[in-house]
């Protein structure tokens, strides 16, 4: 494991955007770098945190972990959905094919947590009741769990917007997707984190909630963009969860959750100035995203402290002939 000391020196080393027009038309996402060209898409994760839908900070090694933490996942699920991957030749690079992105995040939450407005518990808390077509039950405490994973799809906004919580029958109405459509991504989202639940477990862990994107490709769903990352889901660790529970207490978390409460102790939930990002907040983010590497694959994460940039440069040279 890294030590704070050793994460804190590669603050100056961050990776905050790339620049190569070789790989082809390159389109910003909130973390990621993406490159198209030919049918193929290249992704950069960069070392970019959002939060609230604002990108927020730069996080040591963050971009590294995501990326190795979604390869351990494609490879856990791709018995039940196809992905886009083509091969991962940087530790923070993916190449995949280019798919037609379906306009849905997929969201299974098993708890009633979080600190949004778009989260579940913000909604309970307020007196809501029927979440995204999930009627909920009456005496329901924060991190409770659900008798089973709810789905709670958002719809997914231009880039710098907003994403929006829909019942599936609303996502239907509105003709976002076809009846089909939602049931297989349905079945598919749900089955997904049945096996992130399993694996998670046998690692002393919890899914708490995760999200998931899909595409077309030769009118064939593709699992799309990354998958149980840091980034995408809530984790906890079991071993804690009762007694931390039964006291009304916060649970243990590896994910970014940390930040975002930190935001929203300073009265940021998303609108107006982000504060300033203390050095020894990001580095105590950065030691939770490793941790969460650590746990979930049972591997030692292994990175170098440096430049991050040139690596990446070596490693897609011939990407784009």
């Amino acid at each position: 494991m890294f030590t704070p000391e050793e994460i804190a020196q590669q603050i100056p080393f961050c990776l905050g955007a790339t620049d190569f027009p070789t790989l082809g038309e390159k389109y910003e996402g909130k973390v990621r770098d993406n490159y198209i060209k030919d049918g193929r898409r290249v992704l950069i994760a960069t070392d970019r945190l959002s939060a609230f839908d604002r990108v927020i900070t730069l996080i040591p090694f963050k971009g590294q972990v995501l990326n190795q933490i979604a390869e351990f996942w494609f490879r856990k699920t791709s018995d039940i959905v196809k992905n886009h991957v083509i091969a991962f030749p940087d530790p923070n690079v993916v190449v995949a094919r280019e798919c037609l992105p379906l306009p849905v995040e997929m969201v299974v939450r098993g708890y009633l947590t979080g600190v949004t407005t778009t989260s579940a518990w913000y909604h309970y808390e307020r007196g809501g009741r029927n979440f995204c077509g999930n009627v909920l039950p009456e005496g329901m405490r924060k991190n409770q769990q659900f008798s089973r994973p709810i789905l709670t799809p958002s719809t997914k906004a231009a880039h710098g917007g907003h994403d929006e919580s829909v019942a599936p029958e609303e996502i239907v109405g509105r003709g976002v997707l076809t009846r089909e459509m939602w049931q297989k991504l349905a079945d598919i989202s749900l089955r997904l984190f049945a096996r992130g639940v399993e694996i998670c477990a046998e690692q002393g862990i919890i899914l708490v909630d995760t999200k998931y994107e899909f595409g077309l490709l030769d009118g064939e769903i593709i699992l799309m963009d990354e998958i149980h990352t840091p980034d995408s889901s809530r984790f906890w660790f079991a071993n804690e969860y009762e007694a931390r529970f039964s006291r009304g207490e916060e649970q243990k978390k590896i994910d970014k959750e940390y930040l975002r409460e930190w935001l929203a102790a300073r009265g940021f939930i998303g609108e107006g100035e982000i504060p300033a990002i203390p050095d020894e907040i990001r580095v105590e983010t950065a030691r939770r995203y490793i941790e969460a590497y650590e746990l979930i694959t049972g591997r030692e994460f292994e990175a170098e402290v440096g430049e991050v940039i040139s690596r990446i440069q070596r490693n897609v040279v011939g990407l784009s002939s």
